[in-house]
């Protein structure tokens, strides 16, 4: 699937994989700036390079909504998505995916 877009959303898990067979650069050899929430920042609990910039999402509303059916890190991931010229977002549960294509 070819995406036309210079950013990338990854959500907690997402790192913590790319990062275990230390390949996050994956996501800079795409030629993409990466974003991240500070919850997921947090929960990552880890430095990130300097490429990957951590922003949080300005409507906090949101967010709160999507925490009543996503944990805060896939929530925040997608609210950040929302006020984003159309982020590739990487998601790793299925019910976060749904929520978030049907948001994108």
């Amino acid at each position: 699937m070819q995406h036309n877009s210079d950013s990338i959303i990854s959500e907690t898990s997402c790192l913590i994989i790319l990062d275990k067979i230390d390949e996050l650069e994956l996501l800079m050899r795409m030629g993409r700036k990466g974003f991240v929430t500070p919850i997921i920042l947090k929960e990552f609990g880890k430095s990130l390079p300097d490429w990957i910039s951590v922003v949080s999402p300005e409507n906090s509303h949101y967010q709160q909504i999507l925490e009543m059916d996503l944990d805060k890190g896939e929530a925040s991931a997608i609210a950040l998505s929302l006020e984003m010229k159309k982020p590739i977002i990487m998601i790793d549960e299925l019910k976060g995916r749904k929520v978030a294509e049907k948001l994108n």
